[in-house]
């Protein structure tokens, strides 16, 4: 059996970009090498996760944030960057015209767990089939397919994904090039019991010679900056974890058990392109950095999010393979963006006097109503514009959320992962593109409660904004772009002249 696509991995990348997938009617295969999903690490206290605006509203826009918001965990204030938090209260929200309240206007935070969960059930309930235990170890592609090696057999694809990881086997055999920086620390999360009467003050505390967070009694993340020598290269042993909190917080502790342990660092690397023929990457596999900041799995669920109805759409044939490259180029820059993120917080934490000066301007700057607004956007991903081209500045945003007259929400509309056409005023124009692509578009025509001073928006299926107007359209832009992501088939040639000016 050959199946559209197999992706390798089944985190929450994986499984968020086979649902994805399947929206579009693809045939998917998961390929997991553990034997079952669960993971002490994925659990709390390690396994909690704070959602990004942009993350929320993805799973608000296919039905999700419901299942997801069940799992809720205490979300302790807002956001920060290198520990220095900003005042939620200092937001200018002025600085976003183009957004609407909506229901996916919630803080959350949960655990790893419960979000793969979800994921779990959503692709199960969408026909994914999925196969645990089944290691991966080779990838060999033609022009025609890629043949997958897992476990003790082959499986045979039209596409694969690598969803498996910052140490990617998909990633290595498909020889991507993955370029980037080195780790300046080993980063540690561990829970440990201390001897009778031993303690340490909870929160974040940056020392002489690193960093350490104590979250609750004996549950510790400490970047120790040793260039990263430890990671995988000492055994994690209560002697090597009692000389790092030694060293780090310059008190004699004595560590008499260990419960978890796990290293990491602040290595930052990206694959210079996410795809290889019919090989793409998505999620850790194609960009790795430090934790900090809690950026790794929104970015990867972004990525899952852009490309899975792209890649549907090639699949079945509405859409050439010229519109997976924009997969890259759009997603490329963002995941840039949070690497250098990553890096920036790096340079505030390290135990030098001028990493010390730098974090006080940066907290004085924070402090600013215009600083406050400029972290917490870029740590929410509200920053985000794809470069897609045309004039206006909503293009390449994310949609507002707008509400019809009897009440429906385009995040409802974009739960089948089919793009939108807004028509506010019912332009005739606009009314036959809605009828010619009626079966890869939803057209909606008629006002809405707020228009935000708009005619006409096209929103992508994965929410993005693909093209907007304020008067009257330019139904020949409105074909251009759609004919990227639905086949018209055989009648384009005649219809477009027709079109190629505003009614």
């Amino acid at each position: 059996m050959i199946h559209d696509v197999v992706i390798v991995g089944a985190g929450p990348v994986g499984l968020f970009l086979a649902s994805e997938l399947r929206l579009t009617g693809a045939s998917v295969l998961v390929l997991e090498r553990a034997e079952n999903p669960k993971s002490p690490l994925k659990s709390p206290p390690f396994g909690l996760r704070g959602l990004s605006v942009t993350t929320v509203e993805a799973l608000y826009r296919r039905g999700l944030l419901t299942d997801v918001q069940a799992g809720r965990q205490p979300h302790h204030g807002g956001g920060h960057f290198a520990g220095i938090t900003w005042d939620a209260e200092k937001i200018d929200a002025a600085s976003r015209p183009y957004r609407l309240t909506s229901p996916a206007d919630v803080a959350v935070a949960t655990t790893m767990e419960h979000i793969e969960t979800v994921l779990i059930n959503r692709a199960s309930e969408l026909g994914v089939d999925i196969h645990w235990g089944t290691a991966v170890h080779d990838v060999l592609q033609s022009d025609n397919e890629v043949c997958v090696a897992g476990g003790n057999q082959a499986f045979r694809a039209r596409w694969l994904v690598g969803c498996d990881g910052g140490r990617s086997v998909v990633r290595k055999r498909a020889r991507f090039e993955f370029a980037g920086t080195e780790p300046r620390f080993t980063g540690y999360s561990v829970q440990v019991e201390l001897s009778e009467g031993e303690s340490l003050p909870l929160g974040r505390h940056c020392t002489p010679t690193g960093m350490y967070v104590q979250s609750q009694p004996g549950t510790f993340a400490i970047a120790d900056f040793d260039w990263g020598a430890s990671h995988r290269n000492t055994p994690i042993t209560i002697e090597h974890i009692q000389a790092v909190l030694r060293r780090v917080t310059g008190i004699a502790l004595t560590v008499t058990a260990i419960h978890t342990a796990t290293t990491w660092t602040d290595r930052a690397f990206q694959a210079t392109t996410y795809r290889q023929g019919r090989v793409l990457l998505a999620g850790d596999a194609a960009h790795i950095h430090s934790p900090l900041g809690g950026q790794g799995l929104n970015l990867g669920l972004g990525d899952a999010m852009n490309l899975g109805w792209k890649l549907g759409a090639v699949i079945k044939g509405a859409a050439s393979r010229d519109l997976l490259d924009g997969f890259c180029r759009e997603r490329h820059p963002v995941g840039a963006e949070v690497l250098n993120w990553s890096r920036a917080q790096v340079v505030l934490l390290e135990p030098t006097a001028s990493a010390r000066a730098m974090a006080g301007i940066v907290r004085d700057l924070m402090a600013t109503r215009d600083g406050a607004t400029y972290f917490a956007e870029r740590a929410q991903g509200l920053y985000m514009r794809y470069d897609l081209g045309g004039r206006h500045q909503l293009i390449g945003c994310s949609a507002p959320d707008f509400e019809l007259a009897d009440g429906t929400r385009l995040g409802a509309l974009l739960r089948d992962g089919v793009g939108v056409l807004f028509d506010f005023q019912r332009n005739a124009g606009l009314q036959a593109i809605g009828h010619r692509f009626r079966d890869g578009l939803r057209y909606v025509g008629g006002p809405a409660k707020d228009q935000l001073g708009l005619g006409a928006v096209l929103v992508r299926p994965d929410g993005m904004v693909a093209w907007a107007c304020d008067d009257e359209p330019d139904c020949g832009a409105v074909v251009d772009v759609l004919s990227q992501w639905v086949s018209l088939g055989r009648e384009r040639a005649i219809l477009e002249p027709r079109w190629s000016a505003a009614p």
